[in-house]
């Protein structure tokens, strides 16, 4: 590897004499880490002997990256692949949010869902809304696809610029911004970071993050949370926009204590990760407390543009998918598509109605064709889904079949019917099992598509 001569002037200022255990560790491999889902059952057993990464509670190292594609229980939504450093944002709002209240969280730059389906993880899926927005409409998809494999019901999505949430004054109780920045902290996972690095980029970058801050400040409430983050090391993205934003707005810096032993770098506004004092990429995290103040009230849109309710005789025949505590209210799309989402939170998304122009609610769990329901894949692992529907345990060579879009033969102890597929008692998706075979309703664009035996 090497590095960009202006990058190594930079480093060796930040760093001096500890520099040279800086470069060595861009010289080694990556740490892969994980983060358990708290709503999945899964075994312990599959969690079993590995290191702790010592900010989440649920994240893991694993010693060596495995074929992620070729595990079942990933595609169960069992857990998700994430950078260790980036879940400090754990410990952050942990410490700094209180989680006995009603919250509405925004996370502005949301793709593939990382931190969105940690924040997901800490909040209450029946009253708290989580909106996961990404401005780039072709990430979109992944973070979708991500949200709904984490089982998550209290979501919306969005596509939106950042100044589009200025909208949304003092309406969201914490705003998580992972800003696009000069990727200075991904050198050793991703080469093409390093080539494209430059100084110029730098300085677009943070003009650029202040402008996405600017909007950030304006959408949350007094006493709210502002959580920034860059996968960067140098100042001018870091601290400097950090000691921009509270002047500029009047914000106050705040500084959970942690632990010594966890070796991050405390600077003057935030937290700074060095691949060389700990298991983790380059990254850093500032947090903000806006003043408290009088919000402003905002008033929701008189309905759904693009959703109506579904009719009342149709919703009996979904309580037999459900588990009988969901508190949930259906809507149906022009296509005839049954849109869920937590009751308590209809109003809230009236609010979004008013003001996104593009934008997805709840979770898609299915379509009626005359009086027969059709599940969806997202109701496989949908956290409300009910336990007593039936089920066929695979095991992997057959998970991975079923995840290939593979069939079955049909055997006689099977009944006839939409049933679930699992995998260690976690669900997959559908498959239907009809007199003669079995049917395969794994959507086509979430099929395994690399051969099986390259794992």
């Amino acid at each position: 590897m090497t590095l960009p001569p202006p990058f190594v002037r930079q480093m060796r200022t930040l760093l001096g004499d500890d520099y040279a255990s800086f470069e060595a560790s861009l010289q080694t491999s990556p740490p892969v880490s994980i983060r358990k889902n708290p709503f999945r059952a899964t075994p312990e057993q599959a969690f079993a002997g590995l290191d702790a990464v010592p900010w989440h509670p649920d994240g893991r190292y694993l010693p060596q990256r495995p074929v992620f594609t070729l595990d079942p229980l990933f595609h169960a939504g069992a857990y998700y692949v994430q950078e260790a450093s980036s879940m400090f944002l754990y410990e952050i709002l942990r410490q700094e949010v209180d989680f006995s209240n009603n919250l509405r969280v925004l996370d502005l730059c949301a793709a593939p869902g990382g931190k969105s389906t940690l924040i997901a993880s800490m909040l209450d899926p029946a009253r708290d809304l989580l909106v996961s927005n990404e401005v780039i409409r072709t990430r979109v998809g992944v973070l979708r696809e991500n949200l709904e494999k984490w089982g998550a019901p209290n979501t919306a999505v969005s596509s939106a610029e950042a100044p589009d949430f200025a909208a949304f004054e003092d309406w969201f109780d914490v705003v998580v911004t992972d800003a696009p920045c000069s990727g200075e902290g991904l050198f050793r996972k991703d080469p093409d970071a390093m080539r494209e690095w430059s100084l110029p980029n730098v300085e677009l970058c943070a003009g650029r993050q202040k402008r996405i801050l600017a909007s950030a400040v304006a959408a949350l409430a007094p006493g709210g949370l502002l959580v920034y983050s860059t996968c960067t090391y140098n100042r001018d993205e870091n601290d400097l926009n950090a000691a921009w934003v509270c002047a500029e707005f009047d914000l106050e810096a705040v500084r959970p204590s942690i632990p010594d032993d966890w070796n991050i770098t405390r600077t003057e506004y935030g937290f700074q990760f060095f691949p060389h004092r700990l298991r983790g990429e380059g990254f850093f995290l500032a947090a903000f407390r806006k003043k408290e103040g009088t919000a402003r009230k905002h008033s929701p849109a008189s309905g759904f543009k693009n959703l109506k309710p579904l009719p009342r005789n149709a919703v009996p025949e979904l309580s037999k998918w459900l588990q009988n505590d969901a508190a949930l209210r259906f809507f149906q799309t022009a296509t005839g598509e049954v849109m869920a989402f937590p009751a308590a939170l209809e109003n809230d998304y009236l609010v979004l109605e008013k003001y996104l122009r593009t934008k997805w609610f709840g979770v898609n769990i299915g379509e009626f064709k005359g009086k027969d329901f059709i599940p969806r894949h997202a109701l496989a692992q949908h956290r409300s889904i009910s336990p007593h529907l039936p089920a066929l345990e695979l095991n992997r060579e057959q998970a991975l079949l079923f995840l290939k879009k593979e069939t079955f033969e049909r055997t006689a102890d099977m009944s006839n019917g939409w049933t679930l597929a699992r995998h260690q008692g976690l669900n997959l998706g559908w498959i239907k099992v009809l007199p003669n075979r079995i049917n395969n309703y794994l959507p086509p664009e979430r099929r395994i598509r690399m051969d099986l035996t390259e794992g």
